[in-house]
């Protein structure tokens, strides 16, 4: 990954920080804290404060470069958003599909940082199968 590159394509302003904290996210192989980056940085000399750190998480979330994974309890990680896996919601009354992100990443980063529990592989291709918003408003008027 070519960190400057993925930062001008985003039009975020290039900075020593940025490519650093960018370059750790994506040499991790699991999510990691922003406490965990700013140690790193400080490991390898880079000046930074751990506000920039946040900011910067904040301004790659935003920008759909990293994924921020709610551990529960105000605990949160990161990781570069590698695959872009979608699922697919059809109505079963109007046939209208909604493609979501899979939410499997978030759930394996939960489960390994609760018990350690590393996922050799995934197979979880699903399609669900409900009844739309605009489809429940309906039946509900035709009920009152």
């Amino acid at each position: 990954m070519d960190i400057e590159k993925c930062l001008r394509k985003y039009n975020i302003k290039v900075t020593r920080a940025r490519l650093n904290i960018l370059d750790i996210l994506s040499k991790s192989e699991d999510a990691i804290n922003a406490e965990g980056i700013f140690e790193i940085c400080r490991q390898k000399n880079v000046n930074v404060d751990l506000s920039t750190v946040y900011r910067s998480l904040e301004l790659f979330q935003i920008k759909k470069i990293v994924r921020k994974i709610d551990l529960g309890q105000g605990e949160y990680r990161y990781s570069i958003i590698r695959k872009k896996h979608k699922h697919i919601l059809q109505c079963k009354i109007c046939h209208k599909q909604i493609e979501i992100d899979c939410p499997m990443q978030q759930v394996e980063e939960i489960i390994k940082s609760k018990t350690g529990f590393v996922f050799e592989e995934e197979n979880l291709d699903f399609k669900i199968n409900g009844i739309c918003k605009d489809c429940r408003k309906k039946l509900k008027k035709k009920m009152d």
